[in-house]
């Protein structure tokens, strides 16, 4: 059987990156697994238990030798993965099997390893989230003045620009960033508790030292990276984690799901494009087609985060008294695809990001069949105020001028919807005498019905964006190839 006779994950093959593949890899696991080990010896070795120094030698010096094979039988006997393990690691360093996982259970070890794959992923989300920002922001920056239709209920609206719309993008994730750091912030380590979480089997260790199994947790939890513990945890850590780390990314996964559906409905105006390669096929039947296939796969992947989202929770509610079993198969699922889906997901937001086509042509064109009707207030407002040649200028009766221009607009509305013709209100309000002294022409400036739109963008990529990327400098600028 060769390896095209086996289903292939297409997160891994299709979208994730090799960070985020290789984070999740059985290998990335296990070695965790050694780390935790090695470092709850190491440290009991400190507080006076009888761990000699050859033993930890050996552990080091063996740390990264994982025989697959070898634990793969340890567990087919043993039915229990973790112990399959600590024989495997036993096996290459015998002078140490003795004093492997003394006073641990099973979640001392997978419960932190996990907790730690989980931050540095979530480092990685991060770090794609202020690519992101950046590559939005750029786009912003260039397009702060360029108006275009503004639309809601997809019917047109006033005008915005496209810079501003770009902020709009922008800002969700934005927002996203804020929950990630939060989540990052808030990881605690689960601590060396024991089989219920009440450190009985340490305390027995220690002969009664409880200082000593206080240190004990600090000291571990201090080599493998984290300031904080959990107050209280029963045989695992609070699912409500994972779960709230799924929410997260599903927040992520709308963010990009929003943007990719704006994209797509631009290219079908044809006023904004994602990048198409110069030999890309669009459509197997229609060679002129250019399909935003990136976005379809960016809302595909959203679609399957979102609905993740509801089985950590699920997970979460099942849980026992301190614990039970029922987590480990649905967990062993959920994360890893979860952050993996997420990361291909932000790889194409930033891809398609930095490489949007604008068309200004089409946008004006689209903005110039719309522009009379959104400037009719401005041109009764015009004509009511009457010619500026002194203090008597006599004013038109506003409630007239209303109606004149209610009858004009429907009238030019019939000839579009009717019959396909070009917007002729402002010549028909041209050929009224009731309008003759209206500057029609300076009525249907685009650039006054934008509010203050550009200096929107300016002030957003100023006071919100700047910050994030002169904190995460070090994080921008990430190479993104994509799988196909």
């Amino acid at each position: 059987m060769s390896d095209k006779d086996i289903y292939e994950n297409p997160l891994v093959t299709r979208n994730a990156s090799e960070q985020m593949c290789r984070l999740f890899s059985p290998r990335r696991r296990i070695l965790t697994w050694r780390r935790i080990w090695l470092s709850l010896a190491e440290c009991q070795a400190e507080l006076g238990l009888p761990i000699r120094k050859n033993q930890l030698a050996q552990l080091r010096r063996t740390i990264d030798r994982i025989d697959f094979n070898k634990a793969a039988v340890h567990e087919k006997k043993l039915r229990h993965d973790v112990m399959a393990h600590l024989h495997a690691w036993g096996d290459v360093a015998p002078a140490a099997r003795g004093i492997l996982h003394l006073g641990a259970t099973s979640m001392d070890v997978v419960d932190n390893a996990d907790l730690i794959i989980i931050r540095d992923a979530l480092i990685l989300i991060r770090d794609w989230l202020v690519n992101a920002v950046d590559a939005l922001a750029q786009f912003a920056r260039k397009w702060r003045k360029l108006p275009c239709l503004g639309f809601t209920h997809f019917q047109p609206a006033q005008l915005t620009t496209v810079g501003r719309r770009g902020c709009l993008w922008c800002y969700e994730f934005v927002r996203d960033l804020a929950e990630i750091e939060h989540r990052i912030d808030d990881l605690k380590f689960r601590g060396i508790r024991g089989a219920t979480g009440t450190q009985a089997s340490f305390l027995a260790l220690f002969d009664g030292n409880q200082g000593k199994v206080a240190r004990l947790e600090k000291m571990v939890a201090k080599k493998l990276g984290f300031t904080k513990v959990e107050p209280i945890v029963g045989q695992t850590y609070t699912r409500k984690i994972d779960a709230q780390i799924a929410a997260a990314l599903a927040n992520i996964a709308a963010s990009a799901h929003k943007f990719a559906n704006d994209i797509r409905i631009l290219a079908g105006l044809k006023e904004i494009e994602e990048p198409f390669g110069k030999k890309q096929v669009g459509s197997s039947a229609m060679a002129y087609k250019r399909n935003p296939m990136r976005c379809e796969r960016m809302t595909g992947l959203a679609r399957y985060v979102i609905s993740m989202m509801s089985s950590p929770y699920q997970t979460a509610a099942e849980q026992w008294f301190e614990r039970t079993l029922d987590d480990s198969s649905n967990k062993r699922l959920t994360t890893p695809e979860g952050f993996l889906a997420t990361d291909g997901i932000l790889r194409l937001v930033v891809d398609v990001a930095r490489g949007l086509v604008v068309y200004p042509q089409v946008i004006q064109a689209h903005v110039d069949a719309e522009l009379p009707f959104m400037a009719t207030e401005d041109i009764l407002m015009a004509a009511t105020a009457g010619p500026k040649k002194g203090k008597r200028a006599k004013t038109g009766d506003r409630q007239k001028l209303h109606e004149i221009i209610r009858q004009h607009s429907q009238a030019a509305a019939r000839q579009v919807k009717m019959h396909g013709r070009s917007n002729d209100l402002i010549d028909r309000l041209a050929a009224d005498p009731a309008f003759a002294d209206v500057d029609l022409k300076k009525a249907l400036d685009a650039r006054q019905f934008v509010g203050l739109a550009p200096q929107q963008v300016d002030r957003f990529l100023k006071d919100v964006v700047r910050p994030i990327l002169t904190r995460y400098r070090s994080a921008r600028n990430k190479s993104v190839e994509l799988n196909v």
